[in-house]
């Protein structure tokens, strides 16, 4: 597979270079399921802090291969990471430049590739990895008020907006939500096609329009069964529900269609 022989590269390169102390390898190839379609995962760990400073990912980055180009991660809240794109073969690699107290706090265990002087299973073995889960509370407060803005943006005539509106509701709403009830972790909308019960895989499918405003209400419509459905699976009693709020939108969805 071409990932692994870009990580084996890696580790051949960096094990010469003294400002690092390993590197580990995330993402798909923990799981053992990596196929031609797969990013690589790379988490370079260094003895003295580099990122977020641009250049200096960047030299690191461009002595691994054929670097095409490589921009940082803000937009995904990270600005360690630095996204890349290498040729011959043309592949995505995240290569994402912590320190080793950094390294402790982690979403996963990595598989380690080069670990110098033990450091790196050291740091493993001391600390606990903790996949992010979404606050309930959070999305019942937030998510009537998001079902008006779709009914607003449909009343209006802005499909393409109410479209690009429900793909957010199935990242950031139904996508972990669904993902829960099958037993996996929240990752938005990653891999449900292959992950998730058929029958909860087809009514996530049924929140998807077409671009006209029936299709659109009755999408919406099957969004807010779906979520009624999987609060009841899965919030428990601590959660605040305001059924005023939730009666009012779903009054004013019902004049929308009428």
């Amino acid at each position: 597979m071409i990932q692994t022989d870009f990580a084996n590269r890696v580790k051949s390169i960096l094990e010469k270079d003294d400002r690092i102390l390993g590197v580990a390898v995330g993402g798909s190839w923990i799981a053992q399921q990596i196929d031609e379609f797969s990013d690589l995962d790379l988490v370079i760990v260094t003895k003295e802090k580099i990122a977020p400073h641009k250049p200096n990912m960047l030299a690191i980055a461009e002595s691994l291969g054929n670097f095409l180009s490589g921009f940082t991660g803000e937009h995904v809240g990270e600005p360690r990471l630095l996204i890349c794109l290498y040729d011959n073969p043309l592949l995505h690699v995240d290569l994402k430049f912590v320190t080793l107290d950094e390294f402790k706090i982690r979403v996963e265990t990595p598989f380690i590739l080069l670990d110098k002087n033990g450091a790196l299973q050291q740091a493993i073995h001391d600390s606990e990895a903790q996949f992010p889960y979404p606050d309930y509370q959070w999305i019942e407060d937030r998510f009537w008020t998001w079902v008006h803005y779709a009914l607003l943006k449909i009343g209006r005539g802005e499909y393409l907006e109410a479209l690009d509106f429900f793909g957010f509701l199935r990242m950031v709403v139904l996508g972990p939500l669904i993902h829960i009830k099958n037993g996996n972790l929240p990752r938005g909308v990653r891999k449900v096609e292959m992950e998730l019960d058929a029958l909860d895989y087809q009514s996530l499918i049924e929140t998807i329009p077409d671009y006209q405003k029936t299709d659109l209400l009755k999408s919406l419509r099957n969004v807010v069964v779906l979520y009624q459905k999987l609060r009841k699976e899965l919030f428990d009693d601590t959660i605040v529900i305001n059924p005023k709020v939730e009666t009012a939108v779903l009054k004013y969805f019902d004049s929308v269609e009428n």
